[in-house]
């Protein structure tokens, strides 16, 4: 909309006294109990957990993190569970797929629409750690579309049950879980026509008719139990069914967004940590008579990264604080934080490779195991792809609304009028007054100033995009891509303004906060950068070409054409 709400990020969400305290003890307690049981290569190894594992985690009171006190858990604040699952993600990223795949995901659905009987039966278990709990949405034939599942649940004629049956795929924590929240299609009768509606169940994993294939042999993560879950006409109780029917797409996004932030928070961590090794490498390893870390390439490497992992902590724990604000749609910032952390993350473990040189190559060394577990944070929880076209279709069906109903206005232009010159009125408006920023500290106005620049940019383009495309804009995903991408880095620096603010004036002085200062300022000019080449590319590009491209390797099977040296 080309404006900015200071009021959502700003000031920054400190940690309150007591949640700090709380923090430090949990954090304490996972890195002593992480340091005697958690040996992450030979999990890798291996392939699984072992019981003194999940048992510590238990005993630790972490299966129940984020869990409400009232039901046996916790009830961490979200800043305070994702900086936890920050630091489990960063010991084994294995584990915090287990930790995650529990609360975030599996029982999540319970915690936020749950009945109070639902509740007071399931949540004391998951919180306990004696029920693990899983998130049964992808199938063979659907990942992303669930709209698309063929899984269904059908009701008996005396109302008491539901009949389960298909087939789920990739599930976490399949092998250790007491119960599945399962998304299928339930068949219901409107307007004398027959449809099927997703609905979400709560499913004792101990039912009979369920069977678990084998566990997947994974490129990474490899200690996690991932397998495939079948229900064979599964009975499941009427009180078992979580929300209304028709209401499991709408459970499912909602659980999903809670569950991205956990990724951003733990794959931000992952890549300080990743990084660490790398730098100490660089400081040992001697080329040419001085550290490999005293040449500028290697310093380019370290230099993105720090301010990228700045910016990352900056966004989840700007969101995190959203969260426990309530009544705030976090949906898209959710989206964001994970897209951006997770390639930060990969990018890292391969950058600390790199640094790391012939060694970064062996599994020795930690380098290209992390490379590995890093890789399927592109995936998990929503591809980064289809997270960019939500991102960009959910920001633009405002505007889009607006334009529809300046098009129904100009049919009947006598009585519209008024609708009509307000629209003119504020899209002049919009031309001519550009948003700033209020809050952000004097030490980056000039920062400051960028960002509000493009957010004034990105308005009017997505009014011109509108207005050129309408519905087509559902097609077009080269735009799309570009629209997210300026988005994300736009949420990022204005992240990265809201905290640095609060940094200097928690320090007392720009002297005081000069790390951070520096981060900022590299992070957002580059950030800005990036945005002014995709607003560009909106309005020039070579789509057609590579549309052309990639439907010519379609259709032939062939990437590019032949070289020279094979053609006939």
């Amino acid at each position: 909309m080309g404006e900015i709400r200071e009021d959502l990020v700003f000031p920054f969400p400190a940690l309150a006294d007591e949640e700090r305290e709380s923090l430090r003890m949990i954090v304490d307690s996972f890195r002593a109990f992480a340091g005697d049981h958690v040996d992450s290569r030979q999990l890798d190894h291996d392939g699984r957990f072992t019981d003194a594992i999940r048992a510590g985690m238990a005993d630790l009171g972490l299966m129940g993190l984020n869990i409400p006190e009232a039901y046996g858990g916790f009830g961490a604040s979200s800043k305070v569970f994702n900086r936890v699952f920050g630091e489990i993600g960063s010991t084994d990223p294995a584990l915090c797929v287990y930790f995650g795949a529990h609360q975030s995901i599996g029982c999540k659905g319970i915690v936020l629409f749950g009945t109070e009987a639902q509740k007071e039966r399931w949540l004391p278990g998951c919180a306990s750690g004696e029920t693990i709990a899983a998130f049964c949405l992808t199938e063979p034939g659907s990942g992303s579309d669930a709209q698309a599942m063929t899984t269904t649940a059908v009701p008996d004629a005396d109302g008491t049950h539901y009949t389960l049956t298909g087939t789920k795929i990739w599930i976490s924590n399949a092998g250790y879980a007491g119960l599945f929240t399962v998304f299928a299609k339930v068949p219901v009768e409107i307007d004398g026509q027959r449809k099927q509606r997703v609905t979400a169940f709560i499913v004792d994993a101990h039912s009979p008719g369920i069977s678990l294939g084998q566990p997947e042999q994974k490129m990474g993560i490899k200690a996690s139990d991932t397998r495939t879950v079948t229900f064979d006409s599964v009975r499941v109780p009427v009180e078992n069914r979580l929300g209304e029917v028709g209401q499991g797409f709408k459970i499912a996004l909602e659980i999903l967004n809670s569950g991205r932030l956990g990724l951003a928070a733990a794959s931000s961590r992952g890549a300080r940590t990743i990084m660490a090794n790398a730098l100490i490498h660089a400081k040992q390893r001697e080329q040419f008579g001085r550290p490999i870390g005293s040449f500028e390439m290697i310093q380019h490497k370290i230099a993105l990264n720090a301010s990228e992992t700045y910016a990352s902590d900056s966004a989840w724990m700007l969101t995190a604080g959203m969260v426990d604000r309530g009544s705030v749609d976090f949906s898209l910032e959710t989206a964001a934080c994970k897209i951006f952390a997770s390639e930060l993350a990969f990018r890292a473990a391969n950058d600390a490779l790199q640094i790391a040189g012939g060694i970064g190559y062996s599994k020795e060394y930690p380098y290209e195991q992390a490379v590995r577990d890093a890789r399927i944070n592109l995936i998990f929880e929503g591809t980064n792809e289809i997270l960019r076209a939500l991102i960009a279709l959910m920001a633009l069906q405002q505007p889009g609304e607006r334009l529809k109903e300046l098009g129904k206005s100009f049919r009947d232009p006598i009585h519209s009028i008024g609708a009509i010159g307000s629209y003119v009125a504020g899209r002049a408006k919009r031309q001519v007054q550009r948003p700033s920023f209020t809050r952000v500290h004097p030490a980056l106005a000039h920062e400051a100033a960028l960002v509000a620049s493009i957010i004034h940019s990105l308005g009017l383009a997505v009014d011109a995009v509108l207005r050129k495309h309408g519905k087509a804009i559902l097609e077009r995903q080269f735009l799309q891509q570009r629209f997210a991408n300026i988005s994300i880095d736009v949420y990022m620096s204005v992240a990265v303004l809201s905290r640095t603010t609060w940094e200097i004036e928690r320090a007392g002085s720009t002297e005081g906060a000069s790390a951070e200062l520096d981060c900022a300022r590299v992070f957002v000019l580059a950030a800005m950068r990036r945005a002014r080449r995709h607003l560009r590319a909106l309005r020039v590009n070579q789509d057609r070409r590579m549309k052309a491209i990639a439907e010519q390797a379609m259709e032939t099977g062939e990437l590019a054409p032949e070289t020279p040296t094979d053609r006939g």
